[in-house]
């Protein structure tokens, strides 16, 4: 079982290391273009926007877009491999009050374990935009 995990996860990072690469070149000539990207789901002001593109009962996939200012609200997060669609500085506040501020950058690929509740906020000027998968415990 551990074995197949382990190879879960190892293939759910490669796939998600090559639709990275694939998205890349698409957003470089978007930019030449000068087009506009399809406009974001609608959120709460204050709140990041949060597009759910698949939630299913092994994985959920989530595209989230903090402005400045954004704070996501408290929650515990389980093990997750995001890929930061675009950078920023970001700021981390611990449900036992430690505060921690952090850079992100544009490309960057991070596989995170499970962790205790925290939420976080955009502290800088620019938007950031994170593309998470979230592998979900099997229900036995």
């Amino acid at each position: 079982m551990k074995e197949s995990t382990q190879l879960f996860k190892g293939l759910l990072i490669s796939a998600f290391m090559l639709a990275g690469m694939a998205v890349n070149p698409a957003m470089a000539q978007d930019k030449a273009k000068g087009a506009k990207a399809a406009p974001a789901a609608t959120g709460e002001r204050g709140k990041p926007t949060v597009k759910v593109l698949v939630d299913n009962d092994k994985v959920r996939v989530v595209e989230t877009t903090y402005k400045p200012g954004d704070e996501g609200d408290t929650a515990a997060r389980g093990y997750r491999v995001t890929r930061v669609l675009k950078g920023g500085t970001m700021q981390r506040t611990h449900a036992d009050g430690k505060v921690e501020k952090f850079e992100r950058k544009t490309g960057e690929v991070r596989a995170a374990e499970a962790e205790a509740p925290y939420k976080v906020k955009n502290i800088g000027k620019t938007d950031v935009v994170n593309y998470t998968v979230q592998i979900k415990e099997s229900k036995k």
